[in-house]
């Protein structure tokens, strides 16, 4: 029974029937393909959406969760109560000078192919990460020895009170895979981006070159989350799983990927229940052998069937 149904007609006021979804699969909105129903999905093109849904929610005591385009997400077989606040339709760029602003659901790829239009150098690194704006400042993403935190010069955010405020680059306290955002369950509205001009062929041949690499090296052949694991301090988590004869290893329709053995990957029709019993068996494993603890990267959100 959805017991949230009932503030549906104070969402409809501010969203179009199009913006909102009952009882939908997460498993549609996650690159994992996994997951069971959320209670109500609200899918903003506004910010001021956003700021009336946080207010509702707050007055309301709905719990309420918030996504980009769920690339870096694992939701449980039993879905999610309450609403999800999706922002993979506020979209905007601009670029000035060596500035980019990007609004939260714009894809990294996309702020990487503008910085290139415009010479600008700094973001390659991100060229392949498949997250958003605001998903990245949450997690201060980062591949190829580069991260948000160099780059970014402030963000625009919305505290659980609907209240916009501008964090500089270190009031975000962005760390390996943690920022305030995260800490403070704060809403990444925009980010701005201080970037240096270059050589655009340079830049060119740089992101082809990461791009290469992330597709030879990756099972982007498969649904995943990226890299399941967060690098374990003095180690690789990919390479600690390989020794550890895991590469390959399955449960139901969740492996670990024969490509790269730090990705578990949706192979075949896997449930969340597959995929995290596996993580499990590698985490048990790689500790019962070597005595490290692996902590996941990707966000495990929702309940159990």
């Amino acid at each position: 029974m959805n017991q949230y149904l009932k503030y549906i007609d104070s969402f409809k006021k501010i969203y179009d029937d199009s913006e909102i979804k009952i009882d939908e699969n997460m498993s549609n909105h996650i690159h994992f393909k996994v997951g069971g129903p959320v209670d109500i999905l609200l899918i903003p093109s506004k910010v001021s959406q956003v700021v009336e849904t946080l207010k509702i929610c707050k007055n309301e005591n709905i719990p309420y969760f918030i996504i980009g385009n769920g690339s870096n997400l694992l939701v449980k077989d039993g879905g999610i109560r309450g609403v999800v606040i999706k922002l993979s339709n506020l979209l905007s760029i601009e670029v000035n000078g060596n500035i980019i602003k990007a609004s939260s659901g714009t894809l990294l790829e996309d702020v990487s192919k503008k910085a290139v239009e415009n010479s600008l150098t700094g973001f390659e690194f991100a060229c392949g990460i498949p997250g958003s704006v605001g998903g990245a400042v949450f997690m201060n993403a980062g591949a190829y020895d580069g991260e948000i935190k160099n780059v970014i010069k402030e963000a625009e955010v919305l505290d659980r009170d609907g209240n916009i405020k501008v964090l500089s680059k270190e009031e975000l306290e962005l760390g390996y895979r943690t920022s305030k955002v995260m800490k403070d369950n704060l809403v990444v509205i925009s980010a701005t981006f201080e970037l240096t001009k270059g050589d655009k062929e340079k830049i060119r041949e740089r992101v082809n070159e990461l791009t290469e690499k992330r597709e030879s090296k990756q099972p982007l052949e498969y649904p995943s989350a990226g890299s399941t694991f967060k690098r374990p301090e003095g180690y690789f988590a990919g390479k600690l799983i390989q020794d550890a004869g895991l590469k390959g290893a399955s449960l139901g329709g969740a492996a670990v990927s024969e490509k790269h053995s730090g990705f578990v990957i949706n192979k075949d029709g896997a449930t969340a229940e597959d995929v995290l019993n596996l993580i499990a068996h590698v985490q048990n494993e790689v500790k019962k052998q070597f005595g490290v603890e692996l902590h996941t990267e990707v966000r495990i959100i929702g309940e159990d069937k």
